[in-house]
């Protein structure tokens, strides 16, 4: 693990070039500062590989593979000490005090999303001393100043029940919010009765229902995420909520225009309702090199243009464990609606192995290097890496 990691380090400071003085500044202030990954994954690994076998083998369907496989990765992997050793030093590498951690699953099943939230609840029950469950901002700041990582759960949906009427669907937010789940997805790529995904055409906006969950995530403390949204869908939200609207893990469309990154107009709007663009660290999204200079460039377009005060970064990976790539195993199994792609969606890009271990979530520290580098000051710094996600969830989630 320290091998990877260390491999992973060598290759982004290949591609920054800090001087030595940079370097030391950059590892000190992220060292000092508040971390918040705006959207992430918390780390995972492998763990009885054969137990999913079988399930294949037997015919298991969809959901039980996928939540089996889910299992195995977030928590039953950390049965072994060896992993759970790995697991304490990854935190520690990527220096990072939290994350907005995806504890619900796409679509709008209730019962289904509950079923992922229930890993990261019982993850955080049964090994506390590795990491806790944070649900308000107090909460995050303690676990900060004693020294253990902790997750704030979030949801890729909103629960829908399509034969009720909307003011009985809407009661199931009060369950997820009870739970814990703090900021919600309003749709993921495709459409819902909120709104349109980011990989419709049509482009639509808001629904009238859409106006309604907002309203109620407002009323209750949870912060609408547009992150999957389209440009008319995360405009509208952010321009009707009372309450700061995100894009938890986004892009500038400026800088690479992809349907997964916002354009200039979407951003205003989600800046002037108090909330931030979180840039991801996927190098499709990115485009051009797709590395951590890449990664830059949009950090430093969206600081330059809309103000450091609503820059984020949410990197929506996070590290394995053991052998193995980020994500996991791969066994095949049939997708959900929610999380199909557009044909095409990333026009031919290639990945390559240097652009991922330039971006892996333990390189976190270099993120903030690259920002001394490229001129920001330390208080902007603190902001885009954790203290913008604090505001928020300050301004949001009352008590």
């Amino acid at each position: 693990m320290q091998q990877k990691i260390d491999h992973a380090r060598e290759v982004a400071l290949n591609i920054l070039k800090p001087t030595p003085s940079q370097l030391q500044h950059g590892l000190e202030l992220h060292q000092q500062s508040l971390v918040w990954d705006a959207y992430g994954f918390s780390p995972n690994g492998r763990w009885q590989e054969d137990s999913l076998d079988q399930l294949c083998d037997s015919g298991a369907g969809r959901d039980e593979l996928s939540d089996a496989r889910e299992y195995n990765h977030q928590i039953g992997f950390l049965q072994e000490q060896g992993k759970r050793e790995e697991f304490a030093l990854a935190w520690r590498e990527a220096g990072v005090n939290c994350i907005f951690q995806n504890a619900g699953r796409e679509g709008n099943c209730l019962s289904v999303m509950a079923r992922r939230l229930s890993h990261y609840t019982a993850l955080c029950d049964r090994y506390p001393e590795l990491l806790r469950r944070a649900v308000w901002p107090e909460q995050v700041e303690a676990a900060a100043r004693d020294g253990v990582p902790c997750i704030c759960p979030s949801s890729n949906g909103v629960p829908i029940r399509y034969q009720v009427e909307a003011e009985e669907s809407l009661l199931d937010i009060r369950v997820l919010y009870s739970l814990g789940i703090r900021m919600m997805h309003l749709t993921y790529n495709r459409r819902n009765l909120i709104g349109d995904g980011c990989g419709e055409r049509a482009d639509s906006g808001l629904s009238e229902f859409g106006h309604q969950v907002i309203r109620r995530l407002n009323e209750l403390g949870v912060i609408p995420d547009v992150a999957h949204s389209g440009q008319q869908t995360s405009l509208e939200a952010a321009r009707c909520s009372s309450k700061p609207v995100v894009a938890s893990h986004s892009t500038a469309f400026a800088v690479n225009e992809h349907i997964r990154a916002k354009k200039d107009q979407t951003i205003r709007a989600i800046c002037d309702s108090g909330g931030y663009i979180g840039v991801c660290a996927i190098p499709p999204f990115l485009g051009g090199s797709g590395d951590i200079a890449m990664f830059l460039n949009h950090l430093e377009y969206l600081r330059n243009t809309f103000g450091a005060e609503h820059v984020a970064i949410g990197t929506d990976h996070g590290i394995t464990c053991g052998n193995g790539p980020t994500g996991g195993n791969n066994r095949p199994y049939r997708r959900i609606w929610e999380s199909y792609w557009p044909e095409g969606y990333n026009h031919g890009f290639v990945v390559t192995e240097t652009m991922n271990e330039s971006l892996a979530w333990s390189n976190w520290p270099l993120f903030t290097v690259g920002m001394v580098q490229r001129g920001f000051s330390d208080a902007e710094i603190q902001k885009i890496i954790g203290g913008n996600v604090l505001r928020v969830c300050r301004a949001t989630f009352g008590k």
